[in-house]
């Protein structure tokens, strides 16, 4: 696998770190798990299956758990053993904790040049916002996300996936491949500072025209990623389920409403968005109401329009197309994993379903850490 050979020490909790190091973890890397002696959080937080909850099912696969007390001078000498053998290191604690537990950059990166040190924390390392404790949903208040998430009301209301904890851990992993690539040249590691908040905001390239280009806040709902676009849009259907058309492009406009016969709502369709959409939305509206949305899937199979129908969790881990990718897994006791995203042609990820006991591992990697160090 293409990460064989690497070897991680993770000391995050909840998602957006061991989001990240379970990608490492399914493609060849050593994760070790540093969890606190009460254990991960998430070892004890919702549904459970075979005795462990889903969410550690999908965050702790294929990893080593050790436990150490950083505070015990003893434990802290045991920890930097194990972290002058890896390659990569990832920490979320709140800015200052790592420096004040002896951990921090400047110590780990002196004590070990090749390190790989990446700090995933709700604001960054500095800033005026940098101590403010925070996570996902308040990080997506801040970062303005929250007040275009709009419900039906037009009030906001919780966002659907952990939008800043997602997007944090997929650019603090885009960071570590970097610099693993860059260390073959220069035999040198890096640190790398990523902020939740940062994150957030920079994954909004499509969405900052009105605050860019004409210094104002959007009106959501005139706009046409949140709804100001006939064509880009949720609609009820009949049985109090949904669907969606999701693309405006004017071929779409221009069949859809063709084989609803109403051509003369084409070129408001096709305009700005914003209320010049308004009459093709009033139209829409009424017409999907009129069947159900296991009647409008069918009715659209073979058009060239961008529709699909609003699934449920269950609906969707159930579909066709997720069976095709691979993307739901069940493993030799029967339980059930969200399959591996990236696919490689040549050395493809392997999803191992192990699951560790709290400290299994913690004399085996100080082993095999003093072994290498003796070497």
């Amino acid at each position: 696998m293409k990460l064989q050979g690497i070897r991680v020490l993770d000391l995050s909790l909840f998602l957006p770190g061991p989001y990240l190091t379970t990608v490492l973890a399914d493609h060849g890397a050593e994760v070790i798990k540093l969890e606190p002696p009460s254990g991960e959080p998430v070892r004890n937080i919702g549904q459970r299956a075979g005795g462990h909850s889903v969410w550690f099912r999908n965050i702790g696969r294929g990893k080593k758990s050790i436990v150490l007390d950083l505070k015990k001078p003893g434990d802290l000498v045991a920890f930097r053993d194990i972290a002058l053998t890896c390659d990569v290191m990832v920490e979320a604690f709140r800015p200052g904790v790592a420096d004040r537990l002896g951990i921090g950059a400047a110590d780990m990166t002196a004590l070990n040049p090749r390190l790989v040190y990446c700090s995933i924390s709700a604001f960054g390392q500095d800033g005026p916002e940098s101590r403010r404790p925070a996570h996902d949903l308040a990080v997506e208040a801040l970062a303005g996300t929250l007040s275009v998430n709009l419900g039906q009301d037009g009030k906001p209301t919780h966002p659907g996936i952990p939008v800043a904890d997602v997007t944090a851990s997929l650019l603090a992993l885009s960071g570590i491949l970097m610099a693993l690539l860059r260390r073959e040249s220069t035999g040198r590691g890096d640190v790398i500072d990523m902020a939740m908040f940062d994150a957030t905001l920079s994954w909004l390239p499509n969405a900052t025209g009105a605050v860019f280009g004409e210094d104002r806040a959007p009106v959501v709902k005139h706009e046409r990623q949140w709804g100001g676009g006939a064509f880009y849009n949720i609609y009820p259907t009949s049985d109090g389920k949904w669907v969606v058309l999701g693309g405006a492009e004017h071929k779409f406009v221009e069949t859809l409403l063709h084989a609803l016969d109403r051509p003369d709502l084409i070129p408001g369709a096709s305009g700005p968005p914003g209320p010049g959409h308004e009459a093709a939305q009033a139209f829409l509206r009424e017409t999907f109401g009129t069947r159900t949305r296991d009647e409008w899937e069918a009715w659209f199979a073979g058009r060239d329009v961008c529709f699909a129908p609003v699934l449920d969790l269950k609906e969707a881990f159930a579909g066709s197309q997720v069976a095709a990718r691979q993307m739901l897994v069940r493993d030799e006791d029967g339980h059930l994993h969200i399959g591996l995203p990236i696919k490689f042609r040549d050395e493809p990820g392997q999803l191992n379903p192990r699951l560790p006991a709290l400290g299994e591992h913690t004399a085996e990697v100080l082993a095999e850490a003093r072994r290498r160090l003796s070497r």
